[in-house]
């Protein structure tokens, strides 16, 4: 497949979509992920957000883009790195993987930010998406010097550390034998009848973060083949569901890292 590396073909392998089915029964349509009920516990690990040490400005990505189409030094095309909406705002968000921007900038918890602006980390009855935070939006767009979530994908230092935590609560460890799932949205060829799943180690699990560059995302979903544990990153939120034992999900709930939370919801 386009995009592959020979790592990538050799550790994940690919395996006939029919691994999907039982999700499918569980979950219904698998369009954009399949979302599991909880098995028997379930919560949300959530993707990061930055803000810069100086903090954030009064400008907005929109009006910041607006002023640099004014003076003619970017192009219109310029805007998709900014996350235009189907209204025309660039929001600042974006789709897929991401990481720590790097000097200058830290990690800004989701907690952090709700206790500043008075909004609730997610509103009642929504998911973690781009609903979320308001009150830090101008007109619809976040302030330069903060980094949103991106959505469909696991940052890349979540993902790790999100690995780490389930090769630690699994029972044979990174010999753990696991499948991911690639929605159709997420790859060049779209193809809804032939879904892509790839099959591997836990303990390999980084190289579907970092090889398989055919999707500029973390697999929609990823599970142990017991199906002891199972995790959905939707292409449209910016959060993992990860349903599982007890000891799973309350591993990720007091993890100093991850920054996780109980959605009553949508358990």
């Amino acid at each position: 497949m386009p995009g592959e590396s020979n790592v990538m073909s050799s550790l994940w392998p690919s395996v006939p979509s029919g691994a999907t089915d039982w999700l499918l029964e569980l979950c219904g349509d698998g369009v954009t992920g399949f979302m599991p009920p909880a098995m028997p516990d379930a919560v949300w690990v959530l993707n990061a957000m930055y803000e810069h040490e100086q903090g954030p400005t009064d400008v907005s990505y929109h009006e910041y883009h607006r002023a640099r189409l004014a003076e003619g030094s970017i192009r219109p095309p310029f805007a998709a790195d900014l996350g235009l909406d189907a209204v025309g705002v660039a929001t600042g968000g974006g789709l897929g993987r991401a990481r720590h921007p790097g000097p200058g900038w830290r990690r800004l918890r989701w907690a952090e930010l709700a206790r500043r602006t008075g909004d609730p980390a997610v509103p009642d009855g929504l998911m973690p998406s781009y609903r979320c935070f308001p009150s830090a939006r101008k007109e619809g767009s976040w302030p330069l010097g903060m980094m949103p979530p991106t959505e469909g994908s696991l940052d890349r230092e979540t993902w790790n550390r999100l690995i780490a935590v389930l090769t630690r609560c699994s029972t044979a460890g990174p010999d753990t034998r696991c499948l991911a799932y690639y929605n159709p949205l997420m790859l060049p060829d779209i193809d809804f009848d032939n879904l892509h799943v790839r099959a591997g180690r836990l303990g390999d699990a980084a190289f579907l973060y970092d090889q398989f560059q055919a999707a500029d995302y973390s697999p929609s979903n990823l599970w142990a083949e017991d199906r002891s544990w199972v995790l959905c990153t939707d292409y449209d939120l910016w959060a993992t569901k990860v349903a599982g034992p007890p000891a799973l999900i309350d591993a990720l709930l007091n993890d100093s890292e991850i920054e996780a939370v109980r959605l009553p919801w949508a358990h």
